[in-house]
């Protein structure tokens, strides 16, 4: 095989990986369109920690560490910031619309060594798990420093808690 075929060849390969990852990902979104949008911060909540700097990792079905949620931008993976108020937990993203996962509807909060776009040391994500609407999510979070996930754990733990 010559050259100029062979380079057709990888690129109509291409093509279709590319086609085929877009197919997979509408209708992903398509299948989850029942789950609502996220709250967004409001006035009137406190923070009761300082900002933590990472980066968001993904938000997936509970349970489905490779499961993303494709709905809302929750899949997508970028930098922000994590801060816990007397209101839930506030994910401050950069480029995109920040959330805030309610107190009442956080179930539990842990660490683990992975979700699906990004595998770390063991107890490097923070994960929380949460209802979306009726639906049980776990949203990841990664600190730019280490030695900010453990207090930043406690600091949830201490709100599922106080909300019992």
């Amino acid at each position: 095989m010559d050259r100029p075929v062979s380079v057709i060849i990888i690129a109509v390969v291409f093509v279709v990986l590319i086609l085929a990852i877009t197919w997979g990902w509408s209708r992903r979104k398509k299948s989850q369109t029942q789950m609502p949008q996220p709250t967004k911060p409001h006035m009137g909540i406190t923070p009761v920690s300082d900002p933590v700097e990472g980066s968001y990792v993904s938000t997936t079905l509970a349970g489905h560490p490779l499961e993303r949620v494709a709905v809302h931008g929750l899949g997508i993976r970028t930098t922000g910031e994590i801060v816990v108020t007397d209101g839930g937990v506030v994910m401050d993203l950069a480029g995109r619309e920040d959330f805030l996962i309610p107190r009442r509807d956080i179930v539990s909060v842990d660490t683990t060594a992975g979700m699906i776009g990004k595998f770390v040391e063991r107890g490097g994500i923070v994960r929380i798990t949460w209802r979306l609407g009726e639906t049980l999510v776990d949203t990841g979070f990664r600190a730019r420093y280490a030695a900010s996930t453990t207090p930043t754990v406690d600091r949830i733990r201490e709100m599922i808690e106080e909300a019992q």
